[in-house]
């Protein structure tokens, strides 16, 4: 009997979720500057060894961790800001915030950029792009209508088409997004959502790649232009984190964080009066089981081991707006005059 019990004790310890949890119990970080100079960047992503940006002036390139090579081009006209970033296995999309707005097509080997899409009505503004495979992608922006500026793509890229309002939620007045951290999209498998906020803060979700949707409310704070959802990621089809806050009071940290068990159809505030304030980007870490969080904005890099209800601040950059994750110990994160590697340590 003794035998037995020790061995259902060891079956214990190692099956546990307090058990599994550890493991990406992180408690530091180590920081590395990768590039720095006179330029703003919302918009990374990772490809292979290359970590790819879009900044403001119309400057887009990726820097190789390996090779330590930086390449870098200008886009015409130099004005822009790309805030948006998406790929394919062969390119890189980028696209702007403003208006005119340029979606632009890079080839991941020449460098070498093409429009692929372009809109000069005043009062558009994208805020963030991705793709769901090699041909469907997605991007979406502030209402011009009554709803929100929603294009899709079905061949690679080539050429894109705006959503009739007539096949998307209406918007309320003042219900906008925020170009934040180029996550006001997220996309698993088929599945779709976008967060939204001023006015109001809700999520959009498509079961089917854009061609049908629905709408959620969140209890996310709203009601004036700069509150509401700025950032959103979900860790699989049911586990989603929403967060942002009120820009114009960053230091607030109460509804400015929510998470999701049922996809997105309904939303319970976590962690209020606790952790970060104004939060502008959340990824999940990988292989944690969806409890493993990282936020970066003007609270500056914080954490979480238990799905959001407690938090700890491992960096204080205030600048970083951005960040994707690597693998489960390793991330890379962009904001002002920088992008940074960021490994986390036990």
């Amino acid at each position: 009997m003794k035998y037995l019990t020790a061995l259902l004790l060891i079956f214990s310890l190692f099956s546990s979720p307090t058990r599994r949890a550890t493991s990406h119990d992180y408690k530091k970080v180590d920081v590395d500057t990768l590039l720095a100079g006179n330029f703003s960047s919302r918009a990374i992503l990772i490809d292979g060894n290359k970590i790819w940006y879009g900044a403001d002036k119309s400057r887009y390139g990726y820097y190789d961790v390996v090779s330590k090579k930086h390449f870098e081009r200008q886009f015409s006209p130099d004005s822009l800001e790309f805030r948006s970033i998406a790929q394919t296995a062969k390119s890189i999309f980028l696209l702007n915030a403003g208006s005119p707005a340029f979606l632009v097509k890079v080839d991941k080997i020449s460098g070498k950029a093409q429009t692929v899409h372009t809109d000069d009505n005043k009062k558009i503004f994208y805020d963030s792009m991705k793709f769901w495979n090699e041909k469907e992608g997605i991007a979406m922006g502030d209402p011009v209508e009554d709803c929100l500026s929603v294009l899709v793509t079905r061949n690679g890229g080539n050429s894109w088409t705006k959503i009739p309002c007539a096949r998307l939620p209406r918007t309320g007045e003042g219900e906008a997004a925020f170009a934040a951290s180029n996550t006001n999209i997220v996309v698993k498998g088929n599945n779709t959502w976008i967060v939204t906020g001023g006015r109001k803060a809700r999520v959009l979700f498509s079961p089917d790649k854009g061609k049908t949707w629905k709408l959620y409310d969140t209890p996310i704070i709203s009601g004036k232009s700069m509150t509401g959802i700025f950032t959103a990621d979900f860790y699989d089809s049911k586990t989603g984190f929403v967060a942002g806050g009120d820009y114009e009071r960053p230091n607030r940290n109460q509804e400015n964080k929510a998470v999701t068990s049922d996809g997105g159809k309904t939303w319970a505030l976590i962690s209020e009066n606790k952790g970060f304030g104004y939060a502008s980007c959340v990824q999940y870490v990988p292989k944690s089981g969806g409890r493993s969080i990282a936020t970066v904005g003007a609270s500056g890099l914080h954490y979480s081991n238990d799905g959001g209800k407690s938090w700890e601040q491992l960096h204080n950059d205030y600048s970083l707006f951005t960040i994707r994750f690597k693998d489960d110990s390793t991330a890379y994160a962009a904001g002002k005059e920088k992008v940074v590697r960021i490994r986390f340590k036990k």
